[in-house]
């Protein structure tokens, strides 16, 4: 059964660290294009890193660039967001896609 979990997300100060997690069963990690994504209220969604299924292109969101890296450990069959110099505008729901499957979501809020 295929299914995407991810976890990581939580409540972080203004200039703080997360990684987020996205464990992949069912399908194999390396052989899809795959990204995170994130929604805030009131706000559209936004494909904040994807890469294809090689991995070798990669696009990232300007706002986060410099900031968040997106990798895969095929080895655990799971893709990572670590996302570092976190600012209050980052919070939302952040999800993972691979292929057409998407995650539940996990969400992230940046507040002091």
């Amino acid at each position: 059964q295929l299914q995407l979990v991810e976890s990581g997300g939580g409540l972080v100060q203004p200039g703080g660290s997360l990684r987020l997690s996205c464990a992949a069963s069912g399908l194999t990690l390396g052989m899809y294009a795959r990204g995170w994504f994130r929604q805030a209220p009131g706000k559209e969604r936004e494909g904040v890193v994807c890469t294809s299924n090689s991995g070798g292109a990669t696009a990232s969101l300007d706002s986060v660039k410099g900031r968040f890296t997106m990798y895969t450990d095929n080895a655990k069959n799971t893709v990572y967001l670590q996302m570092n110099s976190l600012k209050p505008e980052d919070t939302g729901l952040y999800w993972c896609m691979v292929g057409s499957n998407r995650g539940q979501g996990t969400q992230v809020t940046v507040s002091s």
